[in-house]
């Protein structure tokens, strides 16, 4: 253990010069990994969490912490000094919300332990800012954790590091960029977060994942692998996008953490919900591209979990039910999808997971027949619907509900029905799922790069590479582009234009101009490769679009 302190020292060392002046930099982020590669593909077997982002201005319905900064005297006065008085959860049973997760097909839960605001949910030595100091007078820590391993489900922290009430305490300006302290003051910083961290990380048993948002996370990092080798760190260790998912597939582990609605805490008015439909979507593409899905809800102020919010992981309750061997246990496929028609498969390969999405109008008894061009069947391939027996469907005992496939020079046919009847319209407007076993890659797809776009002369030129052919010389090449809807809301936006498409037939750097672009206008755009059995898409990066 003091060999790895010591590698961890040096490391960090490495990353910044001056440790004292870390949370200075606020570009900076702290990504090395100490974290056993066995835990980051245990956690990726996983692949569906649910993230609780809880405090004690749920009470109020707003942004969690970031209300303070830039507030005026009286109101941080009151913050610090009212809203624990009246912080009283006293319908939380975290149980109860775990079996939510787990029906839903969550497999951990990360939970608020403190966040900027440090208002600490547990009964800390550190700061009378905490949960013992209100009305509740319980460890709402304890409690979360006693729940979530009644339920079975994995326990995640999620910690920041920085922390406002430290900063008012020391009489520094509360804010989070362009933040410097002075030699004293940031190590009473870091000690601070080392405290915290030890008790974390001694007083509640195994810890399973730990979410370090903010800095300093050196000392939240050192502190915990030193005290459970085990715990899987994720921001502040590995990829953790934030209201967006990348582009392209990436076998290693990353978590994409995603709000149901506009906010991370509890919103009760004026907010807009993502639809379960939506998240079972954002759900499948994360998993195709080889991803953990943290999906994040907040609590209202007595520590239940809001009506419409509850209603969305039912329906996810009843998707995740019948569908959920395409979600857990799987990694990439060759190819993350094919129009419509997500993929994810077995770690060996040989099963694969057609997810067929965007049919909301496909009746009950109906048959519908797809082509895909990156399975090859063998002599021993098998085909069913996940959730389905073959065999009948209600009601009309003459109906052919039987799975089947052919070979043929454009790929594998296959032929399903949507047999079951999941409600009692004999609608379900969600994705099924067609289980192809004892199947082999059909062929060595493209591989494209997207570039950075560039203003020339006032219209904007987009650039890409096609790095490989794979097994086809008749290639066409070009992007996708749309309006950035913003951080919050892009992931509700899902319809894309086409460029100018480029015929290929070698591999190389590609660019396209677009001139019928909005001025002064953010877009996103990615490379496309169509091939002749699928589109296969690149990154996506921002330009804007400028006089």
């Amino acid at each position: 253990m003091r060999i790895k302190k010591f590698l961890f020292i040096i490391a960090f060392i490495c990353l910044t010069n001056n440790l004292e002046a870390q949370i200075a930099n606020d570009q900076k982020e702290e990504i090395f990994n100490l974290n056993k590669l066995e835990r980051q593909e245990w956690l990726r077997d996983l692949g569906f969490g649910m993230f609780i982002h809880w405090s004690l201005d749920s009470q109020l319905g707003i942004v969690i912490s970031h209300s303070m900064v830039g507030a005026s005297d009286d109101y941080t006065n009151r913050f610090f000094n009212e809203l624990p008085k009246t912080f009283d959860p006293t319908d939380f049973d975290p149980y109860k919300i775990a079996v939510q997760a787990k029906l839903a097909g969550m497999k951990y839960v990360v939970f608020t332990a403190k966040h900027h605001s440090g208002f600490c949910m547990w009964n800390t030595k550190t700061t009378d800012f905490n949960i013992i100091n209100t009305p509740y007078k319980k460890d709402v820590l304890k409690e979360y954790v006693d729940g979530v391993r009644k339920a079975g489900l994995a326990v995640g922290f999620y910690y920041s590091p920085e922390d406002f009430k430290f900063l008012y305490d020391n009489d520094v300006i509360i804010r989070r960029r362009g933040l410097t302290l002075g030699a004293g003051v940031q190590k009473k910083y870091n000690d601070l977060v080392r405290r915290q961290t030890h008790e974390l990380f001694t007083n509640y048993g195994k810890i399973d994942i730990l979410f370090i948002d903010g800095n300093p996370k050196g000392p939240c990092k050192e502190e915990a692998w030193e005290l459970q080798p085990n715990v899987v760190i994720t921001r502040g260790a590995v990829s953790t996008p934030e209201q967006k998912l990348p582009g392209v597939a990436n076998d290693n582990l990353w978590e994409s953490c995603v709000t149901m609605g506009t906010q991370w805490q509890y919103k009760p008015t004026k907010d807009k919900l993502k639809s379960a439909s939506r998240i079972i979507e954002l759900l499948i593409e994360t998993r195709a591209k080889g991803g953990n899905l943290l999906l994040n809800l907040g609590l209202d102020a007595f520590g239940e979990i809001p009506n419409p919010e509850a209603r969305n992981l039912t329906e996810l309750s009843a998707w995740n039910f019948i569908n959920q061997e395409a979600i857990q246990n799987v990694r990439p496929w060759i190819v993350t999808r094919e129009n419509d028609v997500w993929f994810t498969a077995s770690k060996d390969k040989k099963t694969v997971y057609a997810i067929i999405t965007k049919l909301p109008e496909w009746k009950r008894g109906e048959r519908k027949e797809f082509v895909i061009g990156s399975v090859k069947a063998t002599p021993q391939t098998k085909i069913s619907v996940l959730g389905q027996n073959d065999k009948v469907v209600e009601y009309n005992p003459n109906k052919d509900a039987k799975s089947s496939f052919e070979s043929e020079k454009d790929g594998l046919h296959i032929s399903v029905v949507r047999a079951q009847r999941i409600y009692n319209n004999s609608k379900w407007h969600n994705p099924i799922v067609v289980k192809l076993e004892n199947v082999e890659p059909a062929l060595s797809p493209p591989v494209i790069k997207t570039g950075k776009g560039k203003l020339e002369n006032n219209v904007v030129a987009l650039y890409g590479e096609l790095l490989k052919t794979g097994n086809s010389k008749k290639l066409k090449v070009g992007f996708e582009y749309r309006k950035y809807a913003g951080f919050v809301e892009n992931l509700y936006n899902t319809n894309w234009e086409t460029s100018t498409l480029i015929e290929v037939n070698k591999n190389g750097v590609f660019s396209i101009k677009l001139n019928n672009l909005d001025q002064d206008t953010q877009y996103e755009y990615r490379t496309v490769v169509v091939h002749p059995r699928m589109r296969i898409y690149g990154d996506i990066k921002q330009v804007k679009a400028d006089k």
